[in-house]
């Protein structure tokens, strides 16, 4: 039996779609776009606990999530890129990734919630500030 050698995607394509075809083809609207996309998918592949962002991170081919800090409005993130993956997350919006935090949050917390993501050229990570509103239910 002969063996495709394109049977599953490499970094390479997923880094070529991720920095290069969708920033073309969404332009200025590429982050609005991107954080509503984020929590599509979180809609549609929920987690049923907070520890398992960085399982779910891990499997997305998005890196290496950390909590750094929890309090009791706010949680904060840092996603970097494994050694083996090439540089670190350079010229690249991470909407994608605060919108899957912050509906994944809003499900599990029940409060209305918001995520703040920041690329930090200089180390190659992005890190997330979680925050929700305790004061603000939502109906699930």
């Amino acid at each position: 039996m002969e063996t495709n050698t394109y049977d599953s995607p490499t970094r390479f394509g997923y880094d070529l779609l991720r920095d290069h075809v969708l920033p073309s083809i969404l332009g200025k609207h590429e982050n609005d776009i991107l954080y509503w996309a984020g929590k599509e998918v979180a809609r549609k592949f929920p987690v049923f606990g907070i520890e398992e962002l960085p399982i779910f991170f891990k499997e997305a081919g998005w890196g290496p999530l950390n909590l750094l800090r929890t309090s009791k409005d706010e949680a904060l993130y840092v996603l970097t890129r494994s050694a083996g993956d090439g540089p670190g997350i350079h010229n690249r919006s991470c909407s994608l990734e605060a919108g899957f935090l912050a509906e994944q949050y809003q499900k599990l917390n029940g409060f209305l919630t918001e995520c703040y993501g920041e690329v930090d050229e200089k180390d190659g990570q992005a890190s997330f500030t979680v925050k929700w509103d305790p004061k603000t239910k939502i109906d699930m």
